[in-house]
């Protein structure tokens, strides 16, 4: 049993942790966000940005939690353009959680939220070496819509990218 907790500053410790204790596990399928996220000062910063930001209603972040409170992963609503009523989708979970339902129930819920906010449609994108996030979005009502190519840091890297209808 999961549920999804707006991001609060008091979550910063296990927030912190959570990054931490998954880096090298993320690292595998996504860009890196630098050596400087993971300092102390650098990461409250950064999370004190993204609270002002959902404050702004801009963007809306979550953390997946279990029953005792532990951070299982994250996910979020950002880019949120009001008028064509649509956002996009983030989220990633700890490498201990993978591959048992946790992303996709963490999306349902998060689908519940955007009706809330009554976005018509989510947008999404992952790596195409990321297979198990691609069947997660299509198993959830994600469509592939497009692919890029890119270099990221020397880095050859294909951008699936997926949207939803609400």
């Amino acid at each position: 049993m999961i549920h999804i907790a707006s991001l609060q500053m008091e979550d910063e410790d296990k927030l912190y942790a959570f990054e931490s204790n998954n880096r090298n596990y993320f690292e595998k399928f996504v860009p890196s966000r630098g050596d400087d996220y993971y300092q102390k000062d650098y990461f409250r910063d950064r999370l004190k940005e993204l609270l002002k930001e959902q404050a702004d209603k801009q963007s809306y972040f979550y953390l997946i939690k279990d029953t005792n409170g532990e951070i299982l992963g994250r996910i979020n609503l950002t880019d949120i353009d009001y008028s064509l009523k649509s956002g996009f989708l983030g989220y990633r979970v700890g490498e201990a959680y993978t591959g048992k339902g946790v992303a996709g129930q963490a999306l349902e819920l998060l689908k519940k939220e955007a009706k809330m906010l009554k976005l018509k449609e989510i947008k999404a994108q992952t790596t195409a070496d990321n297979i198990a996030s691609q069947k997660v979005l299509k198993k959830r009502g994600f469509e592939e819509i497009s692919r890029e190519e890119t270099t990221y840091e020397g880095k050859h890297l294909t951008f699936v990218y997926y949207q939803a209808d609400l």
